[in-house]
């Protein structure tokens, strides 16, 4: 996206500058948190995401308002095969130098992701009293999705990486000093790559006041993000190729099997927050 997330940052720091006339707030956000993607062949559970979050509300008029803030957001899912026994290929070079087609097969293969970021809003409030003592909002507007880490933890009841040479049209299956051959129990650790995304933002929800200068604020909530997240040159392997070895694989995760696909991130919940000046 050409749009660089300096100018929102920048107009953060403008409003931040004014917080003397500002609205601020602190909150929590749960619900449905989701890593949205278009792998083929891959499927997902959804969890509970949730985020804490802080900031302010610059006043233009008496309902018109802008607000920036931070937020720390997590999503948590696992991720499966569509097809338990799907055979995956992938292209790889050994330590000879020689091409082959890698072919992995698992057994109740399962992958752990936990996604962690922070979350950099800038948005327009619309507010408008409809009781004594209790405020309309709708807000609308920008996140800029940066990432922290994107770890995932993956098992399987077995694991079967075998070669195959087209050049000689030869299969190798059990030669596990040279990284082909069955491993039964499989666990394993990764990360993927990732880079920062906008997404957009609405909250629809209600202000009731507590005091001369405090309110409980309660919301719904949706954020959708644009573009991938995933950063990577290449496709590779959800269990990686290991020159020396049948039983000591990399985890690099299904979705690093396409470089090329569109992984983001979707919440939709509740907001609860407290406003002060």
């Amino acid at each position: 996206m050409k749009f660089d997330v300096k100018y929102i940052v920048g107009f953060a720091l403008i409003l931040f500058s004014q917080g003397i006339k500002a609205q601020f707030y602190v909150g929590v956000q749960t619900g449905i948190g989701n890593i949205q993607s278009d792998v083929k062949g891959v499927r997902s559970s959804t969890d509970i995401g949730g985020a804490l979050k802080a900031g302010y509300i610059y006043s233009l008029t008496d309902h018109i308002g802008i607000g920036s803030g931070v937020e720390f957001a997590q999503y948590k899912q696992k991720v499966f095969l569509e097809q338990p026994s799907a055979t995956l290929t992938n292209f790889e070079v050994d330590q000879t130098g020689s091409a082959f087609s890698y072919n992995i097969t698992t057994g109740n293969y399962k992958e752990s992701q936990t996604l962690q970021a922070i979350q950099i809003p800038l948005f327009v409030q619309y507010k408008k009293n409809i009781n004594k003592g209790i405020d309309f909002n709708f807000r609308v507007g920008v996140k800029y999705f940066l990432p922290v880490n994107y770890k995932i933890e993956s098992s399987a009841s077995s694991v079967n990486g075998i070669a195959y040479y087209p050049d000689v049209n030869l299969y190798i299956d059990n030669l596990p000093e040279y990284g082909f051959g069955n491993q039964k129990n499989y666990a394993a650790s990764g990360e993927y790559n990732t880079k920062g995304i906008f997404m957009s933002t609405f909250e629809l929800g209600f202000a009731f006041e507590m005091g001369e200068k405090n309110a409980l604020y309660a919301a719904m909530f949706l954020d959708s993000g644009y573009g991938t997240i995933l950063d990577q040159k290449q496709n590779e392997s959800y269990l990686s190729y290991n020159p020396t070895s049948s039983t000591d694989r990399k985890a690099n995760g299904l979705y690093s099997t396409d470089k090329d696909a569109t992984i983001k991130p979707v919440a939709f919940g509740l907001t609860l927050g407290w406003n002060f000046e």
